[in-house]
């Protein structure tokens, strides 16, 4: 049955795990807030499930449907323990590990991931067949929850209204659940990693051994700032990154054994404002248990990055880098240009730094909402990612507007794990779907030098000299771009395709980005034209 709203969602998920179910859902952003009355009663009577929840922001000043932790930050006093991901290999990990250590602790998880930037992206991964999971669920703890349940054979009773007397007593006789927790976590982390091959850890550590510039922070801007440090440390510096992966409950013990002892400067990154507090939750946390801990010699500053699923380039996560090492001030934010409150820290924009792992094609297409540009993007996608051995990543960048707005697609394909959660910023191949774009917008700034741009127009050489404007066709000879022109719409109507030109642009693409050889390119695309037609077929049937 389908709930009224979020709130009748998590009243049926506390209602079926009173009734001995294993349960679960999944929400976002103003979804979420609706749930915390029913979350408080599921943490309280130390109910096992797992919400899933797809990061967003929270309505404030305006609306906004893009990724940050506002709405997960709503929910961290709830008393659900809160587990962090931050690729879309990890969301398959974690999501996981989240289901059999809610079993084993008794102790309900939100697992959350970044909204649009890991939840809408395209990856080729590892998934772990149904059979092995099974071999992972700890059934006596199944057993349990299902004795615990409302049954009229061995009565319980809930709901009860406690008085002065036993109140506080009975809070706190719940802190065992929770110390235990961080423990029991790495237990599980350690067990699933024999069937995945990939360990995990609460808080994980990458950089020099003997750094002293650490950054913290969790979710997809973790892989950005890995890039950023591995650039730095090719460079001789002695930088870092702690990424945060079990976040509540907070295990200062596994933090402090995590930070490297040599660590002088820290600076902590949080995906989401509190406007009236001394700090982001993330930099308070790491601030206090660095002063329980008697670590006040350490300088610690903390900063906003990518609300509202601004970009997080390397760019930002290199001048944040920059700032700490000049002890720069506290509560910065990056990405931005504040000219209000001059809490913004400066970043370069050119020369672009290119941190993707070598040998990785990158590519991006530009159309306009409805014109197929980004279901056959997808199909591109899953052609390569299906049928060779390159591993492939899309990201689709769109505003709010059903059809008719901008579209980009940023795509990249190459022989190792891609994890860049950011657009593509050097691209090799750029095709223009809709001519006015290119009189619009600046999309020849991230074309590599050498690199393939693609318009599709009914323009002729002597048009395209008075449409296209002087600084594009500056850039087009500045940077050695090998420039096509398609009349996709001439063509499609003559074949007999109307007004869809995906197909016929996404055919140009595998002919002149080199991703793959032309005859397999063609034939991958005439297969999983005939696929599409059965299946069409079948749905009618």
């Amino acid at each position: 049955r389908e709930m009224q709203s979020e709130a009748g969602a998590a009243g049926a998920v506390h209602g079926a795990l009173v009734a001995g179910s294993l349960c679960t859902t999944f929400t976002a952003s103003q979804g979420l807030l609706l749930m915390i009355p029913n979350m408080y009663k599921i943490a309280g009577e130390l109910l096992p499930c797992v919400i899933h929840v797809s990061a967003r922001e929270v309505a404030g000043q305006a609306l906004s449907i893009f990724g940050g932790h506002g709405d997960v930050m709503a929910v961290k006093q709830t008393g659900f323990a809160m587990l962090s991901p931050h690729t879309v290999q990890e969301a398959h990990d974690m999501a996981l590990v989240s289901h059999v250590a809610t079993l084993k602790t008794s102790v309900p998880f939100v697992h959350f991931f970044d909204g649009f930037r890991t939840s809408h992206e395209v990856n080729k991964i590892k998934l772990l067949p149904p059979a092995e999971m099974l071999k992972l669920i700890p059934f006596e703890a199944v057993q349990l929850h299902w004795s615990r349940s409302l049954n009229p054979s061995h009565p319980t009773i809930r709901g009860t209204n406690q008085g002065p007397d036993i109140f506080f007593q009975n809070v706190e006789r719940a802190n065992p659940f929770y110390t235990d927790l961080p423990d029991i976590v790495q237990e599980t982390m350690n067990d699933v990693a024999k069937y995945i091959g990939r360990q995990y850890k609460l808080f994980s550590y990458v950089g020099a051994a003997d750094a002293t510039d650490v950054v913290i922070l969790m979710g997809s801007g973790s892989t950005t700032v890995q890039e950023a440090v591995s650039c730095l440390q090719s460079q001789g510096k002695k930088v870092g990154a702690l990424l945060v992966h079990l976040y509540r409950p907070w295990s200062a013990k596994h933090f402090l054994a995590a930070l490297p002892k040599t660590t002088k400067r820290i600076a902590v990154l949080d995906r989401v404002k509190e406007v009236a507090a001394v700090g982001e939750p993330l930099y308070v946390d790491v601030s206090t248990t660095l002063r329980e801990n008697a670590m006040n010699d350490l300088f610690v500053i903390g900063g906003r990055y990518g609300l509202g699923s601004k970009d997080f380039v390397p760019e930002h996560a290199l001048a944040v880098f920059t700032h700490l090492a000049k002890q720069g001030h506290n509560r910065f934010t990056v990405g931005i240009r504040d000219d209000m409150t001059h809490s913004s820290i400066p970043y370069w924009e050119e020369p672009r730094v290119d941190t993707v792992p070598e040998g990785t094609r990158q590519c991006v297409f530009w159309g306009i909402g409805s014109d197929g540009t980004v279901g056959g993007n997808r199909s591109a996608v899953k052609i390569i990612g299906d049928n060779t051995k390159l591993m492939a990543q899309a990201y689709f960048s769109f505003d709010a507007f059903k059809s008719g707005g901008v579209t980009s697609s940023h795509l990249r394909f190459g022989p190792v794990p891609i994890t860049s959660q950011y657009l593509v910023t050097n691209a090799d191949y750029i095709a223009c779907h809709f001519a006015e774009y290119a009189r619009k917008l600046p999309m020849l700034n991230i074309i590599k030098e050498g690199g393939v741009f693609v318009l599709n127009s009914r323009w002729t050489i002597e048009e395209m000299e008075k449409e296209l404007p002087a600084e594009f066709r500056r850039l087009l000879v500045q940077r050695k771009v090998k420039f096509y022109n398609v009349d996709a719409r001439k063509i499609c109507t003559n074949i007999g395709l109307g007004k869809r030109i995906n197909m016929l642009m996404q055919a140009v693409f595998f002919k002149l980005s080199g991703v793959l050889p032309e005859d397999q390119a063609s034939a991958l695309l005439k297969k999983s034209i005939e696929r599409k037609k059965k299946k069409k077929k079948k749905k009618k049937k």
